[in-house]
């Protein structure tokens, strides 16, 4: 038995890596962003060993220090190494962006796929609340649902932060994923599943579903950076993660725009690692799009 297990899982194993080994050869510059989002997952989840310090550790004899080797990044105006929040605020960024893309993209899918296979007065009622949430811009409804709905911790999620990020994805992933379903719905077996007696729910979970995962996947990666870009914002203005939390948007407000003269690394380096994990998911977003379904446009 070990042996016939071993033996179909080489297979398996070998279509994986060919698989990994043609992503790479097709899309080099989604290769290079997977490898980004991969550092940052590794340095997020093993962040109190890879950062020099803790990130709430103070040193009041090193306030506002410049980057050197003692401190790659510098010093914060508490005297906290900027390199190590940095690290750690990858996981605040990473969790929270992640768990909000899941959240509006399923729900935003299930809406979708539902809309296209009812149709009729159930398609038009969704379409027009879709429309009614995509006619607010996106950061004012984040700002509107945090501040309505407050801190909401959940295993030390802030669950209401979570949900003013992903409620406003759900209409973005509807839209899409209607013009998909609806192409779904007019086939064969979709027919044939409502001749046989199968149940709105089944036909929708287990017929259309499958074939609606290539563009809910690449949406999911695509609306991580958007997520996280909205996280920093909410952050940034006040509605989002709180002191002593690391966050990338945190580091940005405060008293750091004071320093943006005297102390610029309080601004350029969360600066920059935002711009580098939003930029390094809608890439690696793009070429996933390019690689699973190439006729798929959003």
């Amino acid at each position: 038995m070990t042996d016939i297990a071993a033996a179909t899982q080489a297979p398996r194993r070998n279509r994986f890596l060919s698989s990994v080994a043609g992503f790479a050869r097709q899309q080099p510059v989604g290769a290079v962003s997977l490898f980004i989002i991969l550092a940052m997952l590794f340095a997020s989840i093993f962040a109190s060993w890879v950062a020099p310090y803790h990130p709430l550790d103070t040193d009041f004899m090193a306030i506002l220090t410049a980057p050197s080797w003692e401190h790659l990044a510098g010093t914060d105006t508490f005297g906290r190494d900027v390199f190590s929040r940095l690290i750690h605020g990858a996981r605040t960024a990473l969790v929270i962006g992640i768990t909000a893309s899941l959240l509006g993209c399923t729900a935003g899918a299930l809406l979708g796929a539902a809309s296209a296979y009812f149709g009729g007065r159930i398609d038009a009622v969704i379409q027009r609340i879709v429309d009614l949430l995509l006619s607010f811009p996106l950061v004012v409804l984040a700002l509107v649902i945090a501040a309505v709905i407050g801190r909401q911790l959940v295993f030390g999620i802030d669950m209401g932060l979570v949900l003013a990020i992903a409620i406003p994805i759900v209409p973005q992933v509807s839209r899409v994923i209607r013009a998909s379903a609806l192409s779904v719905r007019s086939m064969a077996y979709i027919d044939a599943a409502r001749v046989a007696g199968y149940s709105h729910t089944r036909i929708i979970l287990r017929h259309m579903a499958p074939n609606l995962v290539a563009p809910f996947l690449i949406m999911v990666t695509a609306y991580v950076a958007q997520a996280i870009l909205l996280e920093a914002s909410l952050s940034f203005l006040g509605l989002g993660v709180v002191e002593p939390t690391p966050a990338w948007g945190l580091m940005l407000s405060g008293n750091a725009t004071d320093y943006f003269i005297s102390a610029p690394w309080l601004i350029i380096f969360p600066g920059l690692a935002i711009s580098i994990a939003v930029i390094a998911f809608n890439l690696f977003g793009d070429a996933l799009r390019d690689w699973l379904d190439p006729k798929f446009t959003t």
